[in-house]
Formats: C-alpha cells, structure tokens, sequence
C-alpha cells in the first residue's frame, strides 16, 4: 500500500539535506514548514542553519508557538516567525542583494511545474482572472547556489507536475536541481532525472507511471 508522505514529512525531508553552515531561503507556501523540522540546539543531530527570508531576516527560526506570536516578526508570506540568537533585520534591498549576489547556498520553492531540464513554472498558471504571484522567486531560482522545490507530485486532477517541458509562464531555465514530491525525492542531472527515495510502499514502475518524465533509479557506482 502506497503511504505518500504528508506536508510536514515531507519538509522533514527536506531539512535533512540542509548541511550544517548553509545559508537557506524558504519560499512561501509548503517550504516554510521546513523551519520547524531542522535540529534544534541540544539535539543530538544538531547542526547551525541560517534562515534568510526576503523581506529582510537573517537567523530566522521556526514557527511560534499558538499564542506568542508577534505580528511585527513575519516572513515574507506574513506569517510570523522566531528569531534565533544572532539574528537580524535589514532593508528588504540589501537582502534582495544578498539573494542575486550568490551568497544562498540553497533556496527551497514551491512549483505548479517543473521540467526535465530543471525549468521553474511557479508564479502564474496562465488561467484568466489568476493572480500572479511572482514575489522574489526569480531572483532566489538564479541567485541562490542550489535551488530545491517542494511541490505535490500531480496536480488534482492527476496531472504530473514534473513535465517535460513546462507550459506555464516561467520563472528561470535550468535551475531546479531536486524535487521534493509527497512520492519521491527526484534529482535533475545532466544525464537525467533520478530517484533517490519514495515513499513507502511505492515502487519506481508505479512512481514512473505518475511522472511524465523518464525517471531511473540511482546508479550507486557513481553521480
């Protein structure tokens, strides 16, 4: 039976391939659930992650508990947040410059779409009447060192949303290097899309069936 993973097992996920001194952005939506599944000071997996957000937080933390929140601490999708010993405020400029400048080691975004290339779709479907929604999402795809997407692996009515060529209006070319799905963790090498985890009780036939890219699993005798 096919378990896929939920939200937050799924931004667990995630936080377990943020390396220890990295530099990290967490876009709106389902990546700021990562926040609150990175180690915490004590544990015995701990190790120092710094959270920038784009209206201008360095050292942000995880979500508050519910009645401490502080309206005046927010992200950039207004949802308030803690701030870790250390951290600080700054103009959303200089941290517009911080993010083009290549000093992110890793952004994590949400997507309607993403193709075999590593093309980003992730800020307007194209439907009239959509609001579209670009934020900082383009300068995170081409500022930030390596760019991680989490996103549901169809859409609802059983679409693959790994495609191979995207038909939303996109955000940048090239820059996805792995998929975050509630199926699988998918990688985007030059010489294809790999699977590196499933779900449990998903096998890669089945996970195939679902994708409409050609996945393969990973070769353990090299990248």
């Amino acid at each position: 039976m096919i378990q896929p993973w939920t939200r937050d097992q799924m931004a667990a996920r995630v936080a377990r391939d943020i390396e220890e001194g990295m530099v990290v952005n967490l876009g709106i939506g389902l990546p700021t659930l990562v926040a609150n599944h990175l180690p915490k000071p004590g544990a015995p997996d701990f190790r120092e992650v710094i959270l920038q957000s784009e209206n201008g937080i360095l050292g942000m933390g995880p979500a508050p508990a519910a009645g401490e929140e502080d309206f005046d601490l927010i992200n950039a999708g207004k949802q308030p947040v803690t701030l870790l010993p250390g951290g600080c405020f700054f103009h959303h400029a200089d941290s517009f410059a911080m993010m083009r400048g290549g000093h992110l080691d890793v952004c994590v975004l949400g997507a309607f779409q993403v193709s075999a290339a590593g093309d980003l779709a992730n800020w307007h479907t194209g439907a009239p009447g959509a609001i579209p929604a670009v934020g900082g999402a383009m300068d995170l795809a081409i500022g930030a060192k390596r760019t991680f997407v989490m996103m549901e692996h169809q859409t609802k009515d059983g679409h693959s949303k790994l495609v191979p060529e995207c038909s939303y209006p996109l955000t940048a070319r090239g820059c996805v290097s792995r998929v975050y799905t509630d199926l699988a963790v998918i990688e985007l090498r030059p010489q294809g899309a790999v699977v590196i985890d499933r779900c449990p009780g998903l096998d890669l036939t089945t996970l195939q069936a679902r994708t409409a890219i050609a996945l393969r699993a990973p070769d353990l005798r090299g990248p």
